[in-house]
């Protein structure tokens, strides 16, 4: 049979994630999660049936997910579509949070982006409600350390992930890959990713599928290194590093040192090419702070080098509709220095 393309409205993803979990084996053909597209063109996901319940067999055994899920991400990327899948497999269709709200009583199940939780915090009510929740799993991007510790604090419990559509979501829990998931890295600290929640493919890209899947093992686009728990710690997309003057910068850390001063409300920091530097680290933010004061903040945790060099002040992130960065409209503000 031919590959079904996640789209529509979350009730038709719902019924058609029904159907397709239901169907009998040979009627079940790969399903299509088209990616975000943060950093360039989307790219067109093949999971089969047998990937996407490994993943949600494997997720709920490491948190007890046994309830019914909320979804408040779009059903058509990959964390919303495994939120459907796990409600259903667990017996219940999924609240709609747009729609329905959140549902009463404890021990219900969501799944967040950064960007969801840091703005449901600021909110009394969905603190309350989120502090009903079992679990809440956060992914979808950088997770700071300040952020974990203000939702400890508000008493919601937070499990970070970290995954992709070609791992058919989150894999990898508080740093500890899901039973049956293997992680290790190669050169440059580049994740790879391996076991029975990897994608078959690309959709009409044979090319780009040779380029990673490899033996077996899903090369990501992400630089990591274990900790001395042995834990996964992600330290950003391999462009992510920013190559300036000769010196390495890796943006996420300088992003979330920005996040950790009090008059910023978002940060993100990318680099833009320059005709003297090769790249100039350029900080987008949400907040009261100048340059220099910002330069000096960075330089109170990290290399004096690290700081950015430009600022573009914003009244928000944009950010694609899964609620990650769009980083294409922010490099679409800087013009490069020639």
């Amino acid at each position: 049979m031919e590959p079904w393309t996640v789209r529509g409205g979350p009730d038709e993803v719902v019924e058609r994630t029904r159907r397709w979990l239901s169907a009998a084996d040979g009627e079940d053909a790969p399903v299509v999660v088209e990616t975000s597209g943060s950093t360039g063109t989307p790219k067109r996901v093949l999971l089969t049936r047998d990937a996407l319940l490994a993943s949600v067999r494997a997720s709920a055994a490491r948190v007890g997910a046994s309830g019914r899920w909320v979804l408040a991400l779009p059903p058509t990327y990959v964390a919303g579509l495994q939120v459907v899948a796990r409600s259903l497999v667990a017996g219940h269709p999924p609240a709609l949070l747009e729609r329905d709200g959140w549902p009463p009583g404890e021990g219900w199940f969501v799944s967040l982006v950064p960007t969801q939780l840091t703005r449901m915090l600021a909110s009394p009510p969905d603190v309350a409600a989120l502090r009903r929740a079992h679990t809440v799993l956060l992914g979808g991007g950088p997770i700071g350390a300040a952020l974990r510790e203000r939702a400890a604090e508000a008493g919601v419990h937070v499990v970070a992930t970290y995954g992709s559509a070609e791992t058919a979501g989150g894999c990898v829990y508080d740093g500890l890959p899901l039973d049956g998931v293997g992680v290790a890295l190669g050169d440059g600290g580049r994740i790879r990713i391996a076991g029975p929640t990897l994608f078959s493919g690309y959709d009409g890209q044979p090319d780009l599928t040779a380029q990673v899947l490899v033996g077996g093992w899903f090369l990501t686009s992400d630089a990591g290194r274990i900790d001395e728990d042995g834990r996964l710690v992600v330290i950003g997309r391999v462009d992510d590093v920013i190559v300036t003057g000769g010196l390495n910068v890796p943006g996420p850390a300088v992003a979330e040192r920005l996040r950790q001063h009090p008059d910023v409300v978002a940060a993100e920091v990318l680099g833009v090419p320059d005709a003297e530097w090769g790249n100039q680290v350029v900080a987008f933010v949400v907040g009261t702070p100048d340059l220099d004061h910002l330069r000096d903040w960075v330089a109170g945790a990290h290399p004096r080098a690290w700081a950015p060099g430009r600022l573009v002040r914003l009244d928000a992130i944009p950010l694609l509709a899964n609620g990650k960065p769009d980083r294409q409209a922010l490099l679409g503000l800087v013009e490069p220095r020639r």
